[in-house]
């Protein structure tokens, strides 16, 4: 048995080269040993959001507060609110983020590979990309 205790593991800041606008990242609980699970509590300040990108093993969020972005390519951004929970398929290209007015924080949790790499990421959302919400 693991505990972490609460305040031993610092919050860190999103990389830029992941994300636009400000992100903050707290890890929940990464597996040890044969353990591949992985969660974060994301929080997003208003119009951040994470560039494109896929997890090989898919990924669940949970939205814990504010209002939030979400789209799959080739498919509409949808708006997600607090208790909203999100499955993205293994390898399926998509983003996530906060409305343009509004926090969001969610939990993700992904699974890693047998190399502890959880996301393959590629280009930024474009500023037209992030504003074309579904009606």
């Amino acid at each position: 048995m693991i505990i972490a205790r609460a305040g031993k593991v610092a919050t860190k800041r999103g990389p830029a080269e992941y994300f636009t606008g400000t992100v903050w990242q707290d890890e929940i609980a990464m597996a040890a040993g044969a353990g591949r699970v992985r969660a974060l509590r994301v929080t997003f300040e208003p119009g951040a959001r994470t560039a494109w990108h896929a997890h090989p093993h898919g990924q669940i969020l949970h939205v814990l507060s504010g209002v939030g972005r979400v789209q799959r390519a080739g498919e509409p951004v949808q708006v997600v609110h607090p208790g909203d929970s999100v499955w993205f398929e293994p390898g399926e290209r998509h983003w996530h983020g906060a409305a343009p007015d509004a926090l969001m924080a969610h939990l993700a949790i992904q699974q890693t590979d047998a190399d502890g790499n959880s996301a393959t990421w590629f280009e930024q959302v474009s500023e037209g990309e992030y504003g074309k919400v579904e009606s």
